[in-house]
């Protein structure tokens, strides 16, 4: 047994005892951890103590609660699945993304009418309450079964423009780019990635364990005179998912040689 002699409420004492044993190795990252009667025992504690050191280190993100299976320590490994984040162009004027053939989608599509926040607003450079064409997609990888929630935002006076985007706003994100260019648009992409912790929906939908941020992903598509035409968001767990980009250089011009 282990004794407990430290400063400060029982239970943070026994969670700081637990979180020693996770960062030592002893109890080690995927690995179940010790049952409640056995961390007991090991600290000469009661139940209710034990349940409340488990409950704040969930909190911190060191254990995982798995339903039907207990308390896991949560895994240091690599990320489960890598998203590259380009976009090419083929010969005959069509899109292609490298995760477009991984992502299978896990329901029908949901498309609905939407109107601007202060966050899509400022990405669309648009005022709030905008009118908008929205579209939900729920996509599983069925390598590794990680889940990601996309959506796309079109502008109604986009929409107005291309009737296409307005008869199909459920249009992937591809041949949305490509009714784009057939319209005149010479596109290019901004993108944005923060983590954050996910709202309560989110976190159900994703199925993500305590304590777990998510990366919120924002693509928007500009075109003509650098006008932003639609919104990409990506959200996917930050415990199963790295986002991968290629960096080229931008040309500029050359500097004039003083004389």
């Amino acid at each position: 047994m282990t004794e407990i002699q430290r400063p400060g409420a029982l239970y943070q004492q026994v969670a700081a005892a637990i979180r020693e044993a996770i960062l030592s190795g002893e109890f080690a990252p995927d690995s179940p951890l010790p049952s409640e009667s056995q961390l007991i025992a090991r600290y000469g504690v009661s139940r209710p103590t034990v349940r409340n050191a488990i409950a704040a280190l969930r909190a911190e993100g060191l254990i995982d609660v798995r339903h039907g299976k207990g308390s896991f320590v949560r895994s240091d490994g690599q990320p489960a699945l890598t998203i590259e984040r380009r976009i090419s162009r083929t010969s005959d004027g069509r899109f292609t993304m490298p995760n477009g053939d991984t992502w299978e989608e896990a329901e029908e599509p949901a498309t609905y009418r939407t109107r601007t926040t202060k966050a899509t607003g400022r990405l669309l450079q648009l005022a709030e309450e905008e009118a908008l064409f929205g579209c939900d997609r729920l996509l599983i990888d069925p390598d590794t079964g990680t889940r990601a929630m996309h959506r796309t935002l079109i502008p109604f006076e986009v929409a107005e423009a291309v009737p296409l985007l307005g008869k199909e706003p459920s249009e992937r994100p591809e041949e949305v780019y490509r009714l784009l260019t057939q319209d005149g648009h010479a596109l290019w992409w901004s993108e944005t990635v923060r983590a954050r912790m996910p709202l309560p929906d989110e976190r159900a939908t994703l199925r993500l364990p305590d304590a777990t941020p998510i990366l919120h992903l924002a693509r928007v598509a500009h075109g003509t005179d650098d006008r932003p035409l639609v919104i990409e968001e990506l959200r996917v767990g930050a415990d199963r998912a790295e986002i991968a980009y290629r960096i080229t250089a931008d040309k500029q011009a050359a500097r004039r040689r003083q004389a």
